[in-house]
Order: structure tokens, then sequence, then C-alpha cells
């Protein structure tokens, strides 16, 4: 299998200039950050995220979707950084961060790719086992509230208990001014993380009106929540313009906030779309990054993000990234079906947002998707026989 995609990795970088071992790479989760618009009978008087639907407009975008609800950032997390989809595991399974990465001896990830990787997650590193994951996965360092290196800028807006966007940013500023080569960044922001209720001064701006099922004070404080970081990260995107060498940014919803009761029953694939964009700073695109991709981009799984990244920055892959880079470009996107009569625990949705039927894949579909699985099996639950040096190399 490693010969048939070193194959294509031949082909790939034959137009392929960068090595992203020279990038500067930040997969940012924003914690539940999702347009309120897109929920149906939600109706708002005032867009809150302009700036960001401005950047999504201006490159490589689309929506994200998400095998979770209300919750599930940590698995997440882990499909982004190791490009597996959790479809595939046992529903025993739930959480590969406290269930699965301690237990084994190698955690192949995008980290493999770079010499230097930190995290950077503005609340207790503990959560979701994060420190010692974080550990298992190869990150040189955790910056958190309250572990050995600890975060400098925590800032709270209203009575939010947890630290805004704004420091979030400042904190990757930080990191960008202690390493001036290529390097990953991970960070988890928490501003926009539940509870919803009491937290900022409520203006009127932007709640018009939304279904009875829908928590309405919980909605008018998260979409005041999403302004402010709407804010941020333009604030970010300007500031890493201005920065000499070369820095692409991964931004992406992991799920929608449990604010929509009942609405979940008959919108299920809706309520499970978040917003992500790509962006690549002025000094990336003029070294040769993409500004808009656009093949396959309108619907992707947090899996492909590896793979986007790798495009975006025109850099060279291995067998393993080509293997992700043509599940990204030729597959239907994926997430984890977790509806309550769900007959299978993958659900495949095509670049319309339409439901695609497994059986109804070509044979080339299905040869990859097969190839896919084994290589998440040998890792996850095998004997690790494509894993070299701790990585699938």
């Amino acid at each position: 299998m490693r010969r048939r995609y070193q194959k294509v990795a031949k082909q790939i970088n034959q137009n392929r200039h960068n090595n992203l071992s020279d990038q500067t790479i930040i997969f940012n989760l924003s914690e539940s950050f999702a347009d309120p618009s897109r929920v149906p009978g939600v109706t708002l008087k005032q867009n809150p995220i302009p700036q960001i639907d401005k950047i999504k407009r201006n490159n490589t975008s689309g929506l994200m979707l998400s095998s979770g609800y209300g919750g599930g950032t940590a698995n997440m997390e882990y499909m982004t950084l190791t490009g597996f989809s959790m479809s595939l595991f046992s529903s025993t399974l739930t959480t590969p961060f406290t269930q699965l990465v301690g237990n084994l001896a190698n955690n192949p990830s995008v980290l493999g790719y770079f010499n230097h990787s930190t995290a950077i997650h503005p609340f207790t590193g503990t959560f979701y086992n994060r420190d010692t994951v974080y550990q298992k996965f190869g990150f040189n360092r955790l910056y958190s509230l309250y572990g050995h290196y600890k975060v400098k800028h925590k800032h709270y807006l209203g009575n939010n208990t947890y630290v805004d966007d704004q420091s979030a940013y400042e904190n990757v500023d930080d990191q960008l001014n202690r390493r001036h080569s290529g390097q990953f960044i991970n960070l988890i922001t928490m501003q926009n993380h539940l509870p919803y209720n009491n937290l900022y001064k409520n203006n009127g701006r932007f709640l018009a009106s939304a279904p009875s099922a829908v928590d309405q004070d919980g909605l008018k404080n998260f979409t005041i929540g999403i302004n402010y970081t709407d804010k941020a990260v333009n604030n970010f995107i300007k500031h890493i313009d201005q920065i000499n060498r070369p820095i692409t940014i991964v931004f992406y919803g992991d799920h929608l906030p449990g604010l929509y009761g009942s609405l979940l029953d008959s919108n299920w694939l809706q309520l499970h779309k978040t917003d992500y964009f790509i962006y690549s700073n002025r000094y990336a695109r003029q070294h040769g990054a993409k500004q808009k991709l656009n093949h396959n981009t309108a619907y992707v799984s947090p899996n492909d993000f590896m793979a986007l990244a790798a495009e975006q920055t025109n850099s060279k892959v291995n067998w393993y990234l080509a293997l992700l880079t043509k599940v990204q470009q030729t597959m239907p996107a994926n997430l984890l079906n977790s509806q309550g009569n769900a007959k299978s625990t993958n659900l495949f949705v095509n670049q319309e947002g339409q439901v695609v039927q497994s059986n109804s894949l070509s044979q080339k579909q299905r040869q990859l998707w097969h190839d896919y699985q084994l290589i998440q099996y040998d890792v996850t639950g095998g004997h690790h026989y494509l894993v070299r040096g701790g990585q699938l190399k």
C-alpha cells in the first residue's frame, strides 16, 4: 500500500515546491463556532461575523462536517491532528484522547512534518487528558492556565469565566515571536464554551427571532460572543500579514453549541455543519502558497485539514499525505452518524450537501476508502506495520 501512494505522492510533488517543515501552520479550533443564521428558523438582525464571512469569500473556505453537537471538541481535534475519522471506530470508542492515545506506542500525526510543535489552550491542561495526550503526540510544549508552561495573556469579557479569543491570539503571537522558523501550532480556544447565560450586556443587536425550542437568552449571548471572535480573528489576520515568514491558519468550529433543543431531531445534518477557512499570509502567498482552493472544499471533514494545509501551502507530501489528498479530492466528506436510527456509523456527504449512500461510490472510491480504513486500523488497533519512526513515513 505504501508503494501505491508513494507513486501518487510523486505525481503530486511534481507541481509542489515548498516543504511543510518550513511553514508555520496554525490549526485553530474555535470553540462552538458556527453561524446561527444557518439554523432553521433563526433570524438575526445583524450579521455577527462580517469579517470572517469576508475572509471566507476570498480564501479557501466552506463548511466542516462535525461529528459532534454541543460537545466532542477533542474528537474533532483528534481528527485534524491524525487524519483519521471517528466514523471508522467502534461505537464503544467515543473519545480517542482518553481511551486510545495513551495506550498506543506510536501516535502518527501532523506533528511528524515539523521540527517543532506547540499546543496553546487557555484552560486546564487536564481537560480531555490533553497534558498526557500532547506528550504522546510529541508536542514540545503545552501552554495552558495551570500547567508547567503558562499562557501570558488572560483577559475575560463581561461575566464570561473563559479566556477570550483576543488573548488566545496574543498567546499565539508570543509563540510566533519565540520561534522564527517553521513550526506547528495547535490552538484550542475557550471563549464560546457553554454555559451561555448572563455573559454579556445584551444590546439586542443580533437576535430577531428563533423557534421556541431554542434557548433564546443563551443564543443572544452566544451570538455576541462570536461577534467578539470575529473581531479577534480579523485582528490576527491583519497581524500575521505583517510578518515576513510563511504563516497559514486553518480556522474551524468544532461543533454547534447545544442551544437548539428539539430542532436537532428534524435538522440533524444541518446542525452538524460548522464554518472553516484556510488563510495564508501575504508572505506565504508571495512564496508559492495558494489563496483559494476550490476543488471539493464546499464540504470537508476535520480529517481533510492536513491535506488541505499541504495543498494550500504548495508543500510536498509523503505517501500518507498523498492518500489523504486523494480522499479529500475524490471522496465525499464524511462524519460520524450518531442519529438514533443510524444503520451505519459513517455518513457521506457530497459537495452539494446531500447524503451519499456508500453503495453508490465508484470502484476507485471504494478501493481508496478501504485503503484508508486499513491504515487507520493498522495504527489504532493493528500491529503498526506502516509506522516508521513513530510516523506514517
